[in-house]
């Protein structure tokens, strides 16, 4: 069970660190829109983008996780549905190709793996290192000061026009990487990101069917273990 842990550690630690963007996430809009259109400054998207996450209270989603393992060079597909709330409140209820949740609150984080029978727990703040990510997850991220933004290069837009950024964490962290999002040009929200573990593994999420601001309850982000499970706690 362990084996499993550090195997796949890399990943579940590069979605923690990316949640302060993935509240930001919704689906795509409807009407497509020329790749070759020009986009707007870089200034004025970000500062839509940030007024979209202040205003962010909560966040369900169903979602397609594709990570690319550099170890065995294959690509795993997982879907689910993720929720989200403010401030550092999250669940991942996997549900294909089987059945894991992650889930993380402000004090406690838990890898719930039903087909093995076992729980990995761990203490909130061994997950919660970075400065950058405690603001975001708090309400207080500035994405211009914390974040050098541009666009990516060759391509700025996607097929629908979308607006393709790279964003460089300022803070000097070996945990935080630049990454790259997909940003809806109509609604100015992210709808795409990807990202790289210090291991080299990729993982691109995708979000649909998107409901925001429901009013979530902090319960859904507690974990009992059910009777019969082995727990390990990690470092």
């Amino acid at each position: 069970m362990k084996l499993f842990y550090k195997k796949n550690k890399g990943v579940i630690f590069a979605i923690m660190n990316s949640w302060a963007f993935i509240v930001l996430f919704t689906i795509l809009a409807p009407l497509a829109a020329l790749a070759a259109e020009k986009p707007l400054p870089i200034e004025e998207v970000v500062a839509h983008l940030q007024k979209t996450y202040e205003k962010t209270k909560d966040f369900k989603a169903s979602f397609l996780q594709e990570t690319f393992v550099q170890s065995i060079k294959k690509t795993d597909i997982e879907e689910g549905t993720v929720f989200l709330k403010n401030p550092k409140n999250m669940l991942w209820s996997y549900s294909k190709p089987k059945a894991k949740k992650l889930i993380v609150n402000n004090s406690k984080a838990w890898l719930y793996l039903p087909r093995e029978k076992v729980v990995y727990t761990q203490e909130a703040d061994a997950i919660f290192k970075s400065k950058t990510l405690i603001k975001f997850l708090s309400g207080l991220g500035k994405l211009k000061n914390d974040f050098s933004i541009k666009y990516a290069e060759p391509q700025m837009l996607d097929t629908q026009g979308n607006y393709q950024l790279v964003l460089t964490p300022l803070e000097n962290n070996p945990s935080l990487n630049p990454f790259s999002i997909t940003v809806d040009k109509n609604i100015y929200l992210i709808v795409r990101v990807n990202f790289e573990d210090t291991m080299g593994n990729s993982t691109t999420l995708k979000f649909s069917n998107i409901s925001v601001n429901t009013g979530l309850t902090d319960k859904m982000f507690q974990f009992h273990p059910p009777e019969g499970i082995s727990i390990f706690k990690m470092p």
